[in-house]
């Protein structure tokens, strides 16, 4: 992951990512969750809990450059899947686009993973 970013910003920036990653998150979450009801045909079971899956991992921001590209060609996918055009869905894709490319930023899961260890060597 340390490949990927040099770097994961804190402050405005960090908390900018913190805001991008819940923009697109928790309405994919919602989304996913209320298709779970009324909806008996087995593939958009496996979309909507693949949504879901990818919603809570870009929320607690882990994998977040994985979970974003998934969750942008999702998103897509559905955009342009139905009947009629889904700006919704269009506008949640570019979002998870924006995150694979920015990364999740330090108030992350990856950032405590992957991000800058500080080691103190002792007096030998």
């Amino acid at each position: 992951m340390q490949r990927l970013f040099s770097t994961f910003p804190n402050g405005w920036p960090g908390c900018g990512l913190w805001v991008l990653r819940v923009t697109c998150g928790a309405p994919a979450l919602v989304v996913g969750a209320a298709m779970f009801r009324g909806w008996p045909v087995d593939w958009v079971l496996w979309i909507s809990l693949f949504s879901c899956l990818t919603a809570a991992l870009i929320l607690a921001g882990l994998w977040t450059p994985f979970a974003a590209s998934c969750h942008a060609i999702l998103q897509g996918v559905l955009a342009f899947a139905g009947e009629a055009f889904a700006p919704t869905q269009l506008i949640l894709a570019l979002i998870g686009v924006s995150l694979v490319m920015l990364g999740p930023g330090s108030w992350s899961i990856d950032a405590r993973l992957y991000g800058r260890k500080r080691i103190d060597l002792g007096d030998p």
